[in-house]
Parts: structure tokens; C-alpha cells; sequence
């Protein structure tokens, strides 16, 4: 088992990609520079030792070892010792739209990012119970099955977009229905089924699922994102500058608009409760009132104690890597500048 003791760490590597920017567009005003000089025979004649293969190596280098210290200071551990452990605590399944809708942003920064931060926390306040995640728009998938690893719950939540399920649509029924496939039903663990979604575009039997979900004992919790004026959809390029706003076939912008009157439908079906997301702190503290009212019951399971480090594995890469970048020159060594397999004969 993996574990990073601290995983947040890990968001550090957004740096990467920027500082791979930053070298491209030096190497694009280097090679401007030079063309401005003069005519790329004549600088290559006059700077015969230059090699710009060796300062991309160089610079890859530098960034595998940027990389490794960052996994370094996560400190990954690899579980070495299982024991079973018991626990109080209920079974949650969380269900989020991933839909196009959920990005709009009458709730900053967008309906999409307030529900993962809603989440965030609400595994932060978790103690012995067991949570899954379900995503879905069109269709519904199951991103993590139902664990007592918060730390793999927030990593796995913090890969989910938009971009993941392709179908488009709202499909609350499907979601319902898988969540209720994940739970163990063996174990007598109260269980809830939390469905955050902002209910545009629903398209199937929620009302009807969230009823069979009672049935087997399982409360269906629903949390609205947006807002019953509605909002229209960004378009952003992949740097996030707003490109436009969605439009239909007709050419209007597409406002989409919080289905209150549904979700709170499928909440009174489910036996569980409609909360509406106005600010991430209060939709989460009336959702965990609602999670401590159900009756926590004790349950076993196997979980590892005993973890050891891997740290050592990743720094001492890195200074590798670091006594490598330093040996690496910019220039050519005198053998290879004299290798030139395109230079033309007198």
C-alpha cells in the first residue's frame, strides 16, 4: 500500500509544466537572437562549440531532479504491516456531476472546484468511516471504490474534470444505482449516498432510484450547485483564459440553472436531505449533521499500521541527478565539434 505522508506537497509539480514553458520560449528568443545576428551558417561557424542538444539535456535533467526532491519531500511510505482495526463510523458514497454545467461560475471559482473543496473538508472531519467517489454526466463510473484511505480518497478527488466522461447529460439515476452496487451490505455499517450535482440536463429515473435506495436502508443526501438564476459556461483555453461561453444550436448562450425543485424530490425519495451549496462552509456543516445523526456501528478491517519511509529513495536520486546536471556542459567537447556531417566541401 502507498501513501504520501504529505500528499499536498505533491501539488508542487504544477511547477513543472510552467518551468518547461519558461525554456521553451528562452530556446524560441534564443533563436531569434541569433537569426537576428546573421545568417544561421555563418553563426554556426563562428560559435562551433554551441550545442543545443546538451542545454536540453541538461535542462530535462534539471527538471527530473526538481521532480524527485518534490516526491522526496512528500515522503511516500510503502505500508508494511496489516492488521485489522476496528472502527465506528457509516459507508458513504459520493456522487459528483461532472457535467459541462459544473463549470460554470455563479459559485466561485466554479460550481465544479467549490464541490471538490466541499468534499475536501468533509474527509478532513472523517474519523472511521468509510468513503467512496462516483462520478458522472451522461453516464456514471466509479473513480474510487469505498475505502478508509483519505489520502488516496483526496487524490483521487483531485484528479477529477470534466474531460473524464465524454457523454454528456446528468444521469442522477445511474449514479444512485452504482453507489448502491459499491456498498457492502454484509456489514450492518449505516450507509449514505451523497449526490452533488446542480441537476441540468437530468435525463432518468432519479426519483424512482432514490426510492430503491430507501428500500435497502440507504439514505440519498443531495447538495445543489449554482444557482436558480442560472450562469452561462466558460470556454477556457488550457492556460485558463476565457475564450467565450457556450452557445446552442441557435446561437445563444446557454444559461444553466440550479433543478432545486428535483433534487429536492430525489432527497424526500431517499429519505435524506436537500442542502444548497450558498458557500462551501455551510452546505458542509449541514451536510455532517446529517451524517452524524445516522448510527455509527463498529466494523473490522484490515488496514495497514506500520508504514516505512521511501524519502531517502527520491533526495538521493535527485542529488544524482544535480552532480549529473552540473557534469553536463552547454558546449561541445572538442572530439564532437569536429563532427559536422553537413558541412559542405570547398
Amino acid at each position: 500500500m502507498l501513501r504520501y505522508e504529505h500528499i499536498e506537497l505533491l501539488y508542487l509539480l504544477g511547477i513543472i509544466p510552467v518551468l518547461l514553458l519558461l525554456f521553451v520560449l528562452a530556446m524560441r528568443w534564443r533563436k531569434k537572437a541569433l537569426n537576428n545576428f546573421g545568417e544561421h551558417r555563418l553563426v554556426k561557424k563562428l560559435m562551433p562549440m554551441a550545442s543545443s542538444y546538451k542545454v536540453k539535456l541538461k535542462f530535462g535533467v534539471f527538471l527530473l531532479a526538481i521532480t524527485s526532491i518534490i516526491i522526496g519531500l512528500a515522503n511516500p511510505q510503502i505500508g508494511s504491516k496489516m492488521e485489522e482495526v476496528k472502527r465506528e463510523g457509516v459507508d458513504l458514497m459520493i456522487a459528483v456531476d461532472l457535467s459541462n454545467s459544473m463549470l460554470s461560475e455563479d459559485l466561485q471559482p466554479s460550481r465544479l472546484q467549490r464541490a471538490k473543496q466541499a468534499i475536501s473538508r468533509l474527509i478532513d472531519r472523517l474519523e472511521g468511516d468509510r468513503i467512496g467517489l462516483v462520478v458522472f454526466a451522461g453516464d456514471a463510473y466509479v473513480q474510487l471504490p469505498i475505502t478508509t484511505d483519505y489520502s488516496a480518497a483526496k487524490l483521487f478527488l483531485s484528479t477529477i474534470n470534466t474531460n473524464i466522461i465524454s457523454n454528456q447529460g446528468t444521469a442522477i439515476g445511474k449514479a444512485i444505482e452504482l453507489s448502491l452496487n459499491s456498498f457492502d451490505y454484509e456489514n450492518t455499517q449505516s450507509k449514505a449516498i451523497i449526490i452533488i450535482t446542480d441537476g441540468e440536463n437530468h435525463e432518468d429515473d432519479a426519483i424512482e432510484m432514490a426510492y430503491a435506495a430507501a428500500e435497502k436502508g440507504v439514505f440519498v443526501h443531495t447538495i445543489g450547485m449554482g444557482s436558480v438564476e442560472g450562469s452561462p459556461i466558460p470556454i477556457k483555453n488550457r492556460y485558463g483564459q476565457l475564450k467565450g461561453y457556450r452557445k446552442d444550436k441557435q446561437g445563444n448562450t446557454v444559461i444553466t440553472k440550479l433543478n432545486e425543485v428535483m433534487l429536492q424530490e430525489i432527497a424526500q425519495a431517499g429519505g435524506g436531505s436537500y442542502i444548497r451549496a450558498n458557500s462551501t462552509q455551510s452546505g458542509l456543516n449541514a451536510l455532517f449533521k446529517e451524517i452524524n445523526k445516522m448510527e455509527k456501528k463498529e466494523i473490522g478491517s484490515k488496514v495497514f499500521t506500520d508504514y516505512k519511509d521511501r524519502f531517502q529513495i527520491f533526495i538521493c536520486l535527485a542529488i544524482a541527478l544535480l552532480l549529473l546536471d552540473l557534469l553536463i556542459l552547454e558546449r561541445k567537447n572538442k572530439w564532437s565539434a569536429k563532427i559536422n556531417l553537413f558541412e559542405d566541401e570547398d
